[in-house]
C-alpha cells in the first residue's frame, strides 16, 4: 500500500458522499463499495449512517454480508458511523426482527438510544487520540452503547453514555463527524489503515 490507502464507503444506503468527500480530505483514495469485488480492492472500510436494518438486508441481498465479515474477521481496519455503529456490535440489545451484524466490536449497542429524528443535536465530544480540542458530534437517532467487553476501548462518552469505541483496527462513533467540515476523526481512521499497512 503506498502512503494513499484505498478506503471504501458501503454504498447501499446511508450518507455515503459526505464521507467520500471527508476521506478525501483526509489524504485517502476514497471510492463507494458496493460488490464483493469492489470490497476486495479497498485497503480499509467506512460503514457510513443511515437505516442500520434497511443496510443489513441489503448487505445480505448483494451478497456482501459473509464477504464483510469475512473481512472485518481478518483485521481489515473498518470505521462504522451511528448505523454503521450497530453494524458493527457484536450485539444488538433490540434487534429488529431479521437485523443481523457484520459484529467485530466487543459490545452492545442500543439503537436509537439518543430518540428520534426531531430529538437530533449536536455537542462537542471529547475523543482520545484527537488532538485539538473536542469534536462536533451531529446526533441522529444515535445508538450509544450499553456495555464493552474487555478487548474494547470506550474513547468518547456524551451525558454518561458511551459514544465511541475502537477494538483493534475497528473504530465506531454514534455520531456523524462527516456532517461537520471537521475530518479529525476520518484522519485517524486513515492513520488506522495505513499503520495496518
Amino acid at each position: 500500500m503506498s502512503d494513499t490507502p484505498v478506503i471504501g464507503v458501503l454504498a447501499l444506503q446511508g450518507d455515503v458522499r459526505e464521507h467520500l468527500i471527508a476521506l478525501a480530505s483526509a489524504d485517502a483514495l476514497a471510492r463507494p463499495v458496493r460488490r464483493p469485488e469492489e470490497l476486495a480492492e479497498v485497503d480499509g472500510l467506512v460503514i457510513p449512517g443511515g437505516e442500520s436494518t434497511t443496510m443489513s438486508k441489503l448487505a445480505t441481498l448483494f451478497g456482501m454480508l459473509e464477504p464483510l465479515r469475512e473481512r472485518v474477521r481478518a483485521g481489515m481496519p473498518v470505521y462504522g458511523t451511528c448505523a454503521g455503529m450497530i453494524l458493527l456490535a457484536d450485539k444488538i440489545l433490540d434487534p429488529r426482527s431479521g437485523q443481523e451484524t457484520i459484529g467485530g466490536i466487543d459490545m452492545i449497542v442500543r439503537r436509537n438510544a439518543f430518540g428520534r429524528q426531531n430529538e437530533s443535536f449536536e455537542a462537542a465530544v471529547e475523543m482520545a487520540g484527537i488532538e485539538g480540542g473536542p469534536v462536533e458530534g451531529v446526533f441522529i437517532r444515535a445508538p450509544w452503547v450499553e456495555s464493552v467487553g474487555a478487548r474494547a476501548e470506550v474513547i468518547a462518552e456524551h451525558g454518561g453514555h458511551i459514544v465511541a469505541v475502537r477494538q483493534g483496527n475497528a473504530l465506531a462513533t454514534s455520531f456523524h463527524p462527516e456532517l461537520t467540515g471537521d475530518h479529525r476523526v476520518h484522519a485517524l481512521f486513515v492513520d488506522m489503515v495505513r499503520a495496518k499497512g
